[in-house]
């Protein structure tokens, strides 16, 4: 610390410029991280906190392993179970109970990382990610080193219970070390993985990802204190999310046509159905991509992303029940020249 930095906060607490005060408080706490003494700067960053509403830039901000991400309110449909979880979490941070690591795991579009925002916004809390691709380096014992100052970086935040630090796809650097076909390397870093989540400060949540259960590592798997199954929809739950997401999406677009029902039976030719991630971007570039001189033109985008198979076969659409109306709605063929081919066609 400076003489002008006590020069400063003594002349701006003079002309009662709070504002410029606390800015440079919080740089002298800074400081006094930087060179080692965590603890007294931990007590300026909690003395300026307790009793004021001005939020200054996060340090993570500036960091080289960790990015922010804004966090927006939009439809995240959840099967209840999976709900039930979130909720859980939820409550489980609100107690002083030092219960703030979860692993998120499924299959790729299950939600998980959406669920991780949502969990941010509705905790009131800053949404950070792990830069995995900058944590993972080439030389010998410097992803171990990463890694390391990666949790340094979260031990001294200001407000740690402000914060939630995503790790999205922690597999990259949690895989068993006991892996034959594991790198030497990728063990000692999940090893320092392992020392960062026992020393972690109970207040930040961490929220880890994965879609490589199996060869996760064990011993990681048992500091988390939940981990959430993303793998639990049925046929009917993605049905629901797939109807819920489509609401969302048509109150955008005032041209689309709604057909409910037509949309359902669209989406069942495809079996299994798709997981909210791909629902949502096939729902999505359907809508988005479609004539908005034609209300009806997405069904037919939709249809050729979820079977191709059925698209421009009215045949094979009539064989799944589709009515007379919704094959002239997908295949843009009058009611009356589809009921001739099809009266042609049982003459033969």
């Amino acid at each position: 610390m400076k003489k002008k930095d006590i020069v400063n906060l003594i002349r701006y607490h003079v002309e009662n410029n709070d504002t410029a005060f606390r800015e440079n408080a919080y740089m002298i706490a800074d400081d006094f991280n930087r060179s080692g003494d965590v603890q007294l700067g931990s007590y300026i960053y909690s003395l300026l906190s307790e009793s004021n509403t001005f939020v200054p830039q996060n340090m993570l901000d500036n960091s080289q392993f960790l990015y922010k991400i804004d966090v927006i309110n939009k439809p995240l449909p959840l099967p209840s179970a999976i709900y039930e979880d979130i909720t859980g979490i939820v409550n489980a941070t609100s107690y002083d109970a030092s219960i703030n690591k979860f692993l998120f795991a499924g299959a790729p579009g299950t939600g998980k990382t959406e669920s991780a925002k949502q969990l941010a916004r509705i905790l009131g809390r800053e949404l950070y990610a792990v830069s995995i691709e900058n944590l993972i380096d080439s030389r010998l014992g410097q992803t171990a080193k990463n890694i390391t100052a990666l949790f340094n970086e979260i031990s001294n935040l200001y407000a740690p219970e402000r914060v939630l630090i995503l790790f999205d796809e922690i597999d990259a650097l949690a895989l068993r070390r006991t892996d034959s076909h594991d790198m030497r390397e990728m063990g000692r870093a999940t090893t320092s993985v392992l020392k960062g989540f026992d020393n972690l400060i109970s207040s930040v949540v961490i929220v880890a990802t994965t879609n490589l259960m199996d060869q996760f590592d064990r011993a990681l798997l048992r500091r988390f204190d939940k981990i959430v199954d993303f793998n639990r929809y049925t046929s009917e739950d993605l049905i629901e999310i797939a109807d819920t997401i489509l609401d969302s999406l048509l109150s955008k677009f005032s041209f689309a046509q709604k057909n409910t029902r037509l949309f359902n039976k669209i989406l069942k030719l495809r079996k299994p159905v798709p997981y909210p991630g791909e629902l949502w971007n096939i729902i999505r570039s359907s809508i988005a991509f479609s004539n908005p001189g034609d209300g009806y033109d997405y069904f037919r985008r939709f249809l050729k992303q979820i079977s191709p198979e059925h698209a421009d076969n009215i045949n094979a659409l009539k064989k799944e029940g589709f009515t007379l109306r919704e094959i002239e709605i997908l295949s843009s063929v009058s009611k009356s020249t589809l009921s001739r081919l099809f009266k042609e066609d049982k003459v033969k």
